[in-house]
């Protein structure tokens, strides 16, 4: 650490010039730190941004800035703080990059799963030849540590053209306290980097997100306008290649992962759906690798999910040979597993995303390697070789919904079909409703006045297949007039109230039993080892139930942790009492920031904690709500052009009643103020209050109630399942043919009648 690349000497000296300082600080650590060597070099403080360079006062505002933190591990929440703000700055930079965004930053969802279906252990390789900001590497080291391995075993390798984005996965492995990574900044496609006696070194496990439908070589042509274009060991694509100059690298890059894979090692990488089934030197391709039988498994992807393009991507997996022979497992051997996930998605403002739940389902299967209607299919070789080695995906995996039925009869005469109902009864059943407690039964041709007096009180046992067979159509019960009714009778039903009941007693049994292994992190190393037992436990307890399948239930676990990953670390490295200390700190961090979109005064802390102050607060604003209510209606509009029909409009209120409440509504803004004002004094004196055993007590509380609030917007996207079943029956068939009929001849004869009565009939 030269001296001119001190913090202090920096604030002593860069007064003037203050960028030349800066960059000269940065070149001082560059060259005397080998781990840094060509990582800072693209920071340029003297650079103009816009018309102007950074001003120095500027500049001098960020030294002093960073001056009054310590930046140590000691003094973080937890060890891992840095690294997981760097990862936070990515994905924001990421996210307001646009398209750029997509060329270094992975959505951590599908990194996630794509490590999870490769499953690097320690002592292994992984490698990833489009190595972005660093995601895969990271995660597969996070794997690693969450299944009890030893991460610091792990060999990680990474190549990345953009020198700019080569730097940043430099700074994020640094960060994340990962000093062997070898990542190395060239064209991976030209030139490979990782090298050996001349030979391409070879990897257990390689994952990767090239780039999308480049171009196959460069522009450089010979005397006669050829292409011309020499990628250095051709070996590599044994399998064919694409013609010269085209924006069709997406297989190259593949052939690479190959090439570079150790026998039986494992390829996951994330393609555009064009190699799946583009014919010409790509099917010649995807011909080779079929029949060599490498590919494992194809998994189609939602739209929308990446950053930078909106179209679908897949997952391809493939499996090196072991010699002579495939390297994959013997029951996967001479077939491919094709899932299709495209529906396996939360919609988001502008993005999808992958949910825990979805990346379990995707996980699971291509574990169990098996059939799953409308999601997995298991094709053998022979089937895709007749299909001329199309590996598009829904022609294996067709997950597109049957078509609404439609019952003629009942859109004619009324009543919902049986067939319809009897096709929804596992999801009453896992929700605990009698389709019978909404709906009743009537003889074929009979009218729905008639049937509705064949009435049945809710709750009263039924046999429901006996009881459908009892008649082909039914009828919404009596009481249930209009559309609106549904969703309250669904609601307060009886069985869907009991089971969910369940749900939420079998959610606090477990709670109960396994919280303590929460609390126990405090100052404990089993970090890595809650999150398996937490995940089986809770499966213990919840899929007996039945209510929600098995990737929802561990989707809860998995939203959970993801949700609460650092806050749980915080309290392994800090205790509970550091937990909350740290959430008061961001919570007068985030009260200073006037361009903090959120409210401070909404975290779950303050609302723990402080229960009596945000009820003082909301009636204040409620008060201060009606005031201006009542201002407004009694003053006219000074600005509207008729201000007599303003007055006219406007309540009779006299000018005291009137100045009377214009002061009270100063009297409430001055209470609001003062109470705000008052707002940091109370929250420190809460927190202080606390000692260890209140604050693991109250941390406790907080994890449960963010937990139980995952478990109910679960169960509740069941219970809208249920609700929409019934409100589309109600658009289908409650207002008849014969009825529509009817008001049409009513409307006509009243027609007639007006045109008679005006002289026209």
């Amino acid at each position: 650490m030269p001296a001119t690349s001190r913090w202090q000497y920096l604030v002593d000296e860069a007064h003037h010039n203050v960028g030349d300082f800066l960059n000269k600080a940065l070149g001082g650590l560059e060259t005397n730190n080998a781990s840094l060597a060509e990582v800072l070099e693209h920071i340029d403080f003297t650079r103009k941004v816009g018309q102007s360079k950074i001003p120095d006062i500027k500049l001098r505002q960020l030294i002093s800035h960073f001056s009054q933190y310590r930046l140590r591990n000691e003094d973080f929440e937890f060890p891992d703080l840095l690294g997981a703000a760097y990862e936070y700055l990515i994905a924001e930079f990421a996210d307001s990059a646009g398209k750029k965004g997509g060329e270094f930053y992975t959505p951590r969802a599908v990194v996630r799963m794509m490590v999870r279906l490769v499953k690097p252990e320690a002592g292994m390789s992984v490698y990833d030849p489009c190595v972005g900001s660093g995601g895969m590497l990271i995660l597969s080291k996070e794997y690693v540590d969450e299944h009890g391995g030893d991460s610091h075993r792990l060999e990680l390798y990474g190549q990345e053209e953009n020198g700019t984005v080569w730097s940043i996965a430099k700074m994020n492995m640094l960060l994340h306290g990962i000093a062997t990574a070898d990542l190395r900044n060239d064209d991976t496609l030209g030139e490979p980097a990782h090298v050996a006696s001349g030979e391409l070194m070879r990897f257990d496990r390689v994952l990767s997100n090239p780039p999308f439908s480049i171009k196959w070589g460069t522009a450089d042509t010979d005397n006669q306008g050829r292409p011309v274009w020499n990628p250095k060991h051709p070996e590599r694509f044994r399998y064919g290649q694409v013609p010269l100059g085209a924006k069709k690298a997406d297989l190259m890059f593949l052939q690479h992962m190959l090439a570079v894979a150790r026998e039986g090692g494992v390829v996951a990488t994330v393609m555009p759906h064009g190699v799946l089934f583009r014919g010409g030197d790509e099917r010649a391709i995807r011909a080779g690798l079929i029949e060599a039988d490498l590919l494992e498994a194809v998994i189609g992807l939602p739209a929308n999910l990446f950053y930078g393009t909106g179209i679908p991507a897949c997952v391809l997996v493939l499996r090196q040979r072991n010699g002579n022979a495939s390297g994959k497992p013997g029951k996967r051997r001479g077939k491919v597993l094709f899932i299709n996930a495209d529906r396996e998605y939360f919609e988001g403002r502008a993005q999808n995303y992958l949910l825990p739940e979805h990346v379990e389902k995707i996980v699971s299967s291509f574990d169990a390697f098996e059939d799953v209607p409308t999601f997995a299919s298991v094709v053998d070789i022979e089937t895709l070789r007749a299909n001329d080695y199309n590996l598009n995906i829904r022609r294996y995996a067709d997950n597109a919904p049957p078509p609404e039925p439609q019952d003629v009869r009942a859109h004619l005469a009324g009543g919902i079909p049986k067939v319809e109902v009897e096709a929804k009864a596992a999801l009453f059943a896992a929700h605990g409703l009698d389709p019978y407690d909404i709906l009743q039964p009537r003889d074929p041709g009979e009218s729905p006045a008639k049937a509705s007096s064949k009435s049945r009180h809710p709750g009263e046992s039924r046999d429901p297949v006996t009881s459908f067979k009892a008649t082909e159509y039914l009828d919404f019960r009596e009481g249930i007039e209009t559309r609106t009714a549904l969703k309250p009778a669904i609601e307060s039903n009886a069985g869907v109230t009991a089971r969910e009941q369940a749900v939420h007693e079998a959610f606090e049994h477990w709670w109960q039993h396994h919280s303590p292994r929460i609390a126990a992190l405090a100052g404990g190393d089993h970090f890595f080892h809650l999150r398996a037992d937490l995940l089986k436990s809770f499966s213990g307890a919840l899929d007996p139930l039945a209510m929600l399948d098995r990737f929802q239930v561990r989707g809860i676990v998995a939203g959970f942790w993801d949700q609460s990953k650092f806050d749980l670390l915080t309290l392994k490295a800090r205790s509970a009492k550091g937990v909350i200390d740290a959430w008061r700190a961001s919570i007068l961090s985030a009260l200073e920031d006037d361009k903090n979109k959120a409210n401070p005064l909404d975290h779950k802390l303050v609302r723990a904690l402080l229960p009596a102050f945000i009820d003082e607060l909301a009636e204040l604003d409620a008060k201060k709500a009606e005031l201006d209510s009542r201002i407004k209606a009694a003053a006219p509009d000074k600005n509207d052009d008729d201000e007599d029909a303003d007055a006219d409009d406007a309540e009779a209120v006299d000018e005291a009643q009137l100045k009377a409440w214009k002061k009270e509504l100063g009297a409430t803004k001055k209470q609001q103020r003062a109470l705000k004002a008052a707002f940091a004094e109370r929250l420190n004196a809460a927190v202080a209050a606390l000692d260890e055993a209140g604050a693991m007590h109250l941390l406790l509380a907080i994890l449960h109630d963010d937990m139980r609030a995952i478990l109910a917007r679960y169960i509740g996207a069941q219970r809208q399942q249920l609700i929409a079943a019934f409100e589309n029956w109600w658009d289908k068939y409650r207002v008849t043919l014969i009825e529509i009929e009817r008001e049409r001849d009513h409307a006509a004869s009243e027609l007639r009648g007006f045109l008679k009565a005006l002289g026209y009939g």
